[in-house]
């Protein structure tokens, strides 16, 4: 901690976000701020109430004994460090993906529905650096391990440089008492083993930096990542018929330009949780084709499935029944 305390790093880290990040959107007006009631969140709000007209965004899921009180207490004290606003939304979780996805997808929803301006959301370094390691874990791609964006409209997260014992200690200097969420502590929970036991050990075996390190990697993967996008933004047009994908011109991209297009193709036709493994199978039926199969992948439509498949030298998708 600098001599200026956790306070004044946090006040720092998002004025700097707002005039770079946001600036460039040419978004100066109003902002939102995702409140859990944790340290973090409740830190994040603290400092975003001194820069700008402020709107706290609390979501009750409902998912644990005294939610609605814990969500009380939160937009009281989002009031008390200078928010405009402060509501509480509650929400029905739904069970699709699992709980944890179904809580998120409720979460996000409601605070896209009732957000005025952007949205700031409190992940932190640490959150970073943990999100990289369940990428690697999984095999999920590059875009995985690139980690969470600084920057995706309405979403900005203005802490990702900022470790997460600074937003505890804003509060310890404010006088602030956050909630402590008891699944932050649940070693049922993948992500909480990675906080608690993964992370200490690199940390203890790589002689520390790891955190910083996986935040760094995400970085410059994403820039990679944005690039490679653009590029393959401007190359689907090129490969695109009335029917599907053209495969004789889909050869002539670069290997990662044209898993891409493939992706890129694959979620304009209603695909969903896309996994690289698929993305790959996809691409074999372009790279690699011996009258094999199609490749099927996940759908937004109920009891239906979607399969990519190769015909007369395009590249197809059709709805199969599951």
């Amino acid at each position: 901690m600098d001599r200026q305390g956790a306070v004044a790093q946090l006040r720092r880290a998002v004025n700097e976000f707002a005039q770079t990040q946001l600036a460039a959107l040419d978004t100066d007006g109003p902002w939102s701020v995702g409140l859990s009631g944790g340290p973090d969140s409740l830190a994040l709000t603290a400092a975003a109430a001194r820069l700008r007209p402020t709107t706290a965004l609390i979501v009750d899921h409902g998912l644990q004994a005294g939610s609605a009180e814990i969500a009380e207490s939160a937009r009281t004290q989002a009031i008390s460090l200078g928010c405009e606003q402060a509501r509480v939304l509650r929400v029905e979780v739904g069970v699709d993906g699992g709980p944890e996805a179904a809580a998120r997808t409720a979460r996000y929803a409601a605070l896209d529905r009732h957000r005025d301006g952007p949205v700031l959301l409190a992940h932190t370094l640490d959150d970073q650096a943990e999100t990289v390691l369940l990428g690697l874990g999984r095999g999920s791609g590059a875009r995985s391990i690139a980690g969470m964006r600084p920057c995706d409209p309405p979403w900005c997260r203005p802490l990702l440089g900022v470790r997460r014992q600074v937003t505890h200690a804003a509060c310890t200097e404010l006088g602030l008492e956050p909630w402590r969420d008891p699944h932050n502590a649940d070693r049922r929970f993948t992500r909480v083993r990675l906080r608690n036991e993964v992370l200490p050990l690199l940390e203890e075996v790589l002689g520390g930096g790891v955190a910083e390190a996986l935040a760094r990697t995400a970085t410059a993967l994403r820039e990679d990542t944005e690039l490679i996008d653009a590029i393959a933004d401007a190359a689907l047009p090129e490969v695109t018929t009335n029917q599907g994908l053209n495969t004789a011109a889909l050869s002539e991209l670069s290997a990662p330009v044209r898993r891409r297009v493939i992706r890129a193709w694959l979620l304009a036709g209603g695909a969903i949780g896309l996994t690289d493994k698929q993305i790959r199978g996809v691409d074999t039926l372009v790279t690699v084709w011996r009258g094999q199969g199609g490749v099927a992948v996940g759908s937004t439509l109920r009891g239906r499935r979607l399969v990519a498949g190769r015909r007369d030298g395009l590249l197809t998708l059709r709805q199969e029944t599951i």
